[in-house]
């Protein structure tokens, strides 16, 4: 049986979208995870895949073409069949691949509806990001009952990326909540539904959840959670756990300087709202000592006293950022043939540039950043190794865009800085510093960490002399950064005392050969002996 697939909605402003390339044909068989083209959206260019099986019958969006979301992108279904009564306007016997568009997403979360109220509009989980299946309601900034405008915050979600704060298309009243502060749930899942005030929507929500036949005692209960919910919020501002709060409130308490775990939110389920920052007054925090801001810091929590002999565990439910980062380097490990070359730096000329460097007015920048310089450099001289693989292509990346891996409390996310090459020491510091606050503080965009062609991994701060990375797909090669090192080593026949510093090279075989990697090393060591060839 054919299945329509439409343009799908690959990021929450997107509008319409321009095919930049088929991946597959006309006739070809698609399975499931394929992709099936690269779609340029408002933010980035992304890879669509296919979520059917079957053979590719009719494609409604050739290449460089621009169609707005919910257009017929494609159909598949068997080789031969029969799909005239599709392309003539007939209905598609089976729901599009999961996105937020308007016309699919009331059919598949109304499906045990007959008939959606006029002006009812179902919203279901969005996909926003291009690798996001299912998602996490961080918290709800409307509640049932409460007005819509179009272009209100209605949530903030937690993606496989960041916490991104997810916007109303519609205006009205919402009427039903289908997942709770917390919950997590696969995208394309019911997540509300808006429509006019008092408009029955029971037979919609039912279609997906459960019967409202016993409405009183589910009211009581649903009170009775928040009772707990409130309870639990006001337990995690005080113990350094998530502390929920507006987006308003949470800039007020920034650009006044307030700890928000010594907050007490009188909003629903003891939310921290504008009122609770603006009246808050340092002596009117608790007595307890003072919390640690987990989103400052990467440190592991302090583990518990445990009585000798005896056993005990915890699960922590693994983060949606989490999950990403097992899934993607365990494809890499597992895909991608690694090797490893490493070679040791002399770091006393870069050492010396940068306290010169450093000395000039309002500039500051890293030995990271000289590296990072380094790279695009050699980059430019050595495009094998900014390529990625593909099974019957190798692409040569005519941008260098280095990916600078930044460690957070949930785990590791990668921004990346666009067109690298361009950019001085100075401009690169700037960059670099920026995108590692907020990816700190999760207010990266999807488009910030996706198109590196390259990637940085550096552990020198914490003292690591030396390591191997998994490389970051679809890069082709990443660099493992380690510490400068005082130690003997021979100039001119002399045994004297110098900064060394060891760096690795990890790279995907299948598009770098060892003499190749080997040659960029050699590059890359030539730059940072010599700052003076990279501050043009």
């Amino acid at each position: 049986m054919a299945t329509v697939i439409n343009m799908p909605r690959l990021s929450d402003t997107m509008e319409e979208g321009v095919v930049a390339k088929w991946l597959v044909k006309k006739g070809d068989k698609v399975n499931e995870g394929d992709i099936l083209a690269e779609i340029e959206t408002d933010k980035a260019t992304m890879e669509f895949e296919s979520f059917y099986e079957g053979t590719l019958l009719h494609v409604g969006i050739e290449e460089g073409e621009t169609a707005p979301v919910d257009q017929l992108l494609a159909i598949i279904g068997e080789e031969g069949e029969d799909i005239s009564s599709l392309l003539n306007g007939g209905e598609a016997p089976v729901a599009e691949a999961p996105t937020e568009s308007k016309e699919e997403a009331k059919p598949a979360a109304a499906s045990g509806s007959t008939e959606i109220p006029e002006g009812v509009e179902v919203i279901t989980m969005p996909r926003l990001s291009d690798t996001m299946e299912e998602g996490t309601v961080a918290t709800w900034l409307k509640k049932v009952g409460d007005a819509v405008e179009e272009g209100d915050i209605l949530a903030e979600i937690e993606t496989d990326k960041a916490t991104m704060e997810f916007e109303s298309f519609y205006s009205g009243t919402l009427l039903y909540v289908g997942i709770e502060e917390g919950q997590t749930a696969p995208v394309d899942v019911l997540l509300a539904i808006i429509g006019p005030a008092g408009t029955d929507v029971s037979g919609l929500k039912d279609g997906v959840t459960t019967s409202t036949s016993a409405s009183a005692p589910k009211e009581a209960a649903k009170e009775e959670v928040k009772s707990e919910a409130a309870a639990e919020v006001a337990k995690t501002n005080t113990s350094g756990g998530r502390v929920f709060v507006s987006p308003l409130a949470k800039k007020i308490a920034a650009d006044k300087g307030i700890d928000l775990s010594q907050v007490t939110g009188t909003g629903e389920n003891g939310r921290i709202v504008k009122k609770d920052v603006e009246s808050f007054t340092p002596s009117a925090a608790k007595s307890a000592p003072a919390a640690v801001t987990p989103a400052a810091s990467s440190a592991p929590a302090i583990q518990t006293f445990t009585p000798a002999g005896e056993e005990s565990f915890e699960e922590v439910k693994n983060s949606q950022m989490r999950k990403a980062i097992a899934k993607s380097l365990s494809a890499s490990k597992f895909t991608a043939p690694h090797y490893y070359l490493t070679i040791e730096v002399d770091m006393d000329n870069a050492i010396a540039s940068r306290k010169t460097i450093n000395a000039l007015p309002d500039t500051k920048v890293s030995f990271n950043d000289m590296v990072v310089k380094a790279c695009a450099m050699a980059l430019r001289r050595h495009p094998q190794v900014n390529t990625s693989w593909k099974d019957d292509a190798t692409v040569y990346h005519k941008q260098i865009s280095i990916g600078v891996a930044v460690a957070v409390p949930d785990g590791l996310v990668v921004p990346v800085l666009k067109f690298t090459d361009h950019m001085n020491i100075m401009e690169i510091d700037v960059k670099v510093r920026d995108l590692a606050k907020r990816a700190r503080d999760k207010k990266l965009t999807p488009q910030e960490m996706s198109g590196s062609t390259f990637t940085v991994s550096n552990l020198g701060m914490f003292g690591i002399q030396e390591f191997t990375s998994i490389i970051n797909q679809p890069n082709s090669a990443i660099l493992s950064v380690g510490a400068i090192v005082e130690k003997p080593v021979v100039k001119d026949g002399q045994i004297v005392v110098g900064n060394t510093m060891k760096v690795t090279l990890a790279c995907d075989h299948r598009t770098v050969d060892g003499a190749t990697g080997a040659q960029f090393l050699q590059t890359l060591q030539q730059y940072l002996e010599n700052p003076v060839t990279m501050l043009a």
